[in-house]
């Protein structure tokens, strides 16, 4: 497993606790009447997730015991926040707060000077972003976090980008069980333009072999920027459903792609088209 090749001192990463479904839900319902075994229990079962969450950082130049204990703060806080009435994995509860806490650790100790204010005013629409999303239980639009803090978009938005930690360009962008792409991979000679024309004119065969409902959720998703929650409701389907049809459609995108790449070199040099 990949988590198990994270490398760790003074924890055995081979011989940590992984609780089912069944566990998860008994030990949040004692946890709710103010057990503090079950709370521990939670933390210790969970610790598998914080260890496939660091994959992401390990190119960074942080020890991973400092990012594994930070982590652990993130799934502290998950699982004093969750609820089990939302009917959501706790996985998917707890990912994005361990990444936020591994993020803001990252941030907070990055080399680039940003001033006081300005870190201030970005924690504060981290915040409210936070709020809202609970309210909602959706992804707010920065006109919403721009009318809750009363400032406009633009500070909004010049705020969150200073929160953001510097890319590296070992970061992945996309992870399946295929090899990850990273941000390396997407920069390329824009010189060769007989190449560009090829992967376009496959690109726009491959969106084309998808169903209509496919090809509504992927351009919502990677032209619109939307999210999954924002899809569901557009569509009138459940999240998970959207998060189903969408692998899918890359998948068949992925292989498409590739086939109309490799024919298109036929009269040129090969390229591996495996």
């Amino acid at each position: 497993m990949l988590q198990n090749r994270v490398q760790l001192s003074g924890v055995n990463t081979y011989k940590l606790a992984v609780l089912s479904a069944g566990e998860m839900r008994e030990l949040f319902c004692r946890v709710k009447q103010g057990d503090s075994e079950a709370r521990e229990a939670l933390v210790r079962g969970n610790l598998r997730l914080v260890l496939s969450i660091l994959q992401r950082f390990k190119n960074r130049g942080e020890p991973l015991d400092d990012l594994f204990q930070i982590g652990c703060i993130g799934l502290l806080k998950a699982v004093d926040n969750f609820q089990l009435e939302h009917g959501v994995n706790f996985s998917t509860y707890a990912v994005p707060m361990i990444i936020g806490e591994i993020k803001r650790y990252l941030r907070d100790n990055n080399s680039i000077h940003i001033s006081r204010s300005i870190k201030n005013l970005s924690h504060r629409v981290l915040q409210t972003r936070e709020k809202l999303l609970k309210e909602n239980h959706r992804e707010p639009g920065l006109t919403e976090i721009a009318a809750a803090m009363e400032l406009t978009v633009e500070e909004v938005v010049f705020a969150f980008n200073a929160a953001l930690e510097p890319l590296s360009l070992h970061d992945p962008v996309f992870c399946d069980s295929t090899d990850p792409v990273y941000v390396m991979d997407l920069l390329s000679d824009q010189s060769d333009s007989t190449e560009k024309w090829l992967e376009n004119i496959a690109l726009q065969e491959a969106l084309g072999q998808l169903e209509p409902r496919e090809k509504q959720i992927i351009e919502a998703r990677f032209f619109e920027g939307k999210t999954q929650m924002e899809i569901a409701g557009q569509v009138g389907i459940s999240q998970a459903q959207v998060s189903r049809i969408e692998k899918v459609a890359l998948e068949m995108i992925r292989r498409h792609y590739r086939q109309g790449i490799c024919h298109g070199e036929s009269g040129h040099e090969k390229k591996s088209c495996r």
